[in-house]
């Protein structure tokens, strides 16, 4: 009899739970408003096109009011309707002043997806407590910030939904690119905090960690060290179809996650193969970090200090293999007018 009570209450918890996973995946974001940082470009544009077409209403936060103006004449030839905010979202009275122009243009904000990135690839020998800064500025500070003054008023309005983008690098360290994990890795630990405590106020939390996709958003990486070395590697590990998801369908999982408010979601498989490799074997995973360090570009000189866009680094870029990354670059706005 005890058994049988057991089997029964473990049905009736999955049933439960299955019930509960149609139901948010019945959530809608028509007429929703979706505030997305780091909105003009790459990736965030690639979800604003997705989001548009399923009819939400967009605000799109970024610092390049032309890359703005291009990304809303698109999304507008699709339907959508766009509010462009310029704002340095390390800079937290324009967040402040984005989140009440939304808020005086829609009423609400439903959705807010935490996009904003950068990074600085090259040795741990070139990089400065700035460069440190700088990625914590982006990656943490602003999603706190933006979080904060978006949460009352999701509050308010009975819950919403919030995406941090997140990357395998705020999961496992790598080699060249210590700035960017160090914000990515303080970015996971508050979206994962923060995941429980606005549960009470109905808010869904999803934190992303992607693996490689091809955004196109290569050419705007920061370079230092043997800057076309740096590249060369960069994007050739960017293109590889194995190893890295298009930006279309890596945005496709990321709102079917939004809109099922799931907790995690890692992309790739090489990305959940490295981060379970890490949990179950981290000393293994660390001697593997040693192995890839060792083949990847020297330190140079004070020459290697300074830092150069993608675009200015592409000297050994193998371009044979990264012909459809380079396309993605100027599908997704990457590139200058």
């Amino acid at each position: 009899m005890k058994s049988s009570s057991l089997a029964l209450l473990g049905g009736a918890a999955v049933g439960a739970w299955a019930l509960g996973r149609a139901l948010r995946s019945r959530y809608s974001f028509r007429n929703k408003v979706v505030l997305i940082s780091g909105g003009s470009r790459g990736l965030a544009l690639v979800l604003a096109r997705q989001l548009a077409d399923e009819g939400a209403r967009l605000a799109l936060l970024a610092r390049d009011g032309a890359e703005l103006r291009r990304a809303k004449a698109e999304l507008v030839e699709r339907g959508a309707e766009v509010l462009i905010i310029p704002c340095d979202v390390t800079v937290p009275d324009q967040i402040s002043s984005a989140v009440d122009k939304v808020l005086g243009q829609f009423g609400a904000i439903d959705v807010l997806i935490n996009n904003a990135g950068v990074i600085e690839v090259g040795p741990l020998d070139h990089m400065t407590r700035e460069d440190f800064e700088k990625s914590l500025a982006v990656h943490f500070w602003a999603t706190y910030e933006l979080t904060t003054r978006v949460r009352p008023h999701m509050r308010v309005r009975g819950g919403g939904r919030i995406v941090n983008i997140s990357s395998i690098g705020g999961k496992i360290g790598v080699p060249h690119l210590a700035p960017y994990c160090a914000g990515k890795f303080a970015l996971t630990g508050f979206s994962d905090a923060a995941r429980a405590e606005l549960a009470r106020d109905n808010i869904a939390v999803t934190t992303v960690a992607p693996g490689l996709m091809r955004t196109g958003s290569h050419v705007n990486a920061g370079f230092k060290g043997d800057h076309s070395a740096e590249f060369a590697w960069f994007s050739f590990s960017n293109a590889m179809p194995l190893l890295s998801m298009s930006a279309e369908r890596a945005a496709r999982k990321i709102i079917g996650a939004c809109r099922r408010g799931q907790p995690s979601l890692t992309l790739t498989f090489a990305a959940r193969l490295a981060i379970a490799g890490n949990a179950v074997a981290p000393n293994l995973t660390g001697y593997a970090m040693k192995i890839a360090n060792a083949v990847l570009p020297s330190p140079l000189g004070h020459l290697g200090d300074r830092s150069l866009a993608g675009r200015e680094s592409r000297d050994k870029e193998p371009r044979v293999f990264t012909q459809h990354l380079n396309a993605a670059s100027v599908k997704n706005n990457e590139q200058p007018a």
